[in-house]
């Protein structure tokens, strides 16, 4: 798979429904030219905190990148094949299983809340890179082996390819964005609509 590169932060889309698929979605319109959106090592640390996974001074390196990229496709082999009932492949869920153990694991605390004594919430963000893939990679298998893994969809759109959870009512979502993908779709169909329309009617006039 070839990708090529960009580093802008505003090509990030966060509609995955799920941390893991929105880990996904860093490499864009899948279906046609792969668009990679961690181009080098700082935007994959960029990445990492702004989703609050990753400490402010912590910087990541090429073995990080490199690291997180085969992460990142093993991630969605194994939640495609799942959500196709099947089995993934199993070097697939050695690597995700392998990132999954570097992630930290807080030692448990007690908090009063509308008082009662109650377990801590426990901080999601990691010391390092690593730790930081590893809880995407944590997620990754707590939604493989969820019920919600069925409803793993990729968006419609010709170019687009976007994985999400579809959470709608009737189960029937095709959109990673409705205000993106979607509309923009339903432009194109109308415009070609259109264009057919005025073809049909320019031919009948040159058969009178």
């Amino acid at each position: 798979m070839t990708a090529t590169g960009s580093a802008a932060a505003d090509d990030w889309v966060f509609d995955g429904g799920r941390l893991c698929l929105d880990f996904v979605n860093t490499l864009r319109d899948r279906k046609r030219t792969p668009r990679e959106t961690l181009p080098d090592p700082a935007a994959l640390a960029r990445w990492l905190r702004r989703c609050g996974l990753l400490g402010a001074d912590t910087e990541a390196d090429e073995s990080d990148l490199a690291g997180a990229r085969r992460l990142r496709e093993a991630v969605d082999r194994c939640t495609r094949t799942v959500a196709a009932d099947e089995l993934p492949d199993a070097a697939d869920l050695v690597l995700v299983n392998a990132a999954a153990t570097a992630a930290p694991k807080p030692p448990t605390q007690a908090v009063i809340e509308n008082g009662r004594l109650v377990p801590a919430t426990p901080s999601h963000s990691a010391a390092d890179t690593a730790g930081a893939l590893g809880l995407v990679a944590q997620d990754a298998v707590r939604l493989i082996l969820a019920a919600e893994v069925r409803q793993v969809r990729i968006c419609g759109a010709e170019l687009c390819g976007l994985r999400y959870v579809d959470r709608s009512p009737a189960g029937n979502r095709r959109w990673c964005s409705m205000s993106r993908c979607g509309n923009r779709t339903k432009v194109r169909l109308h415009t070609e609509r259109g264009r057919r329309a005025s073809r049909a009617h320019e031919d009948r006039g040159d058969s009178l």
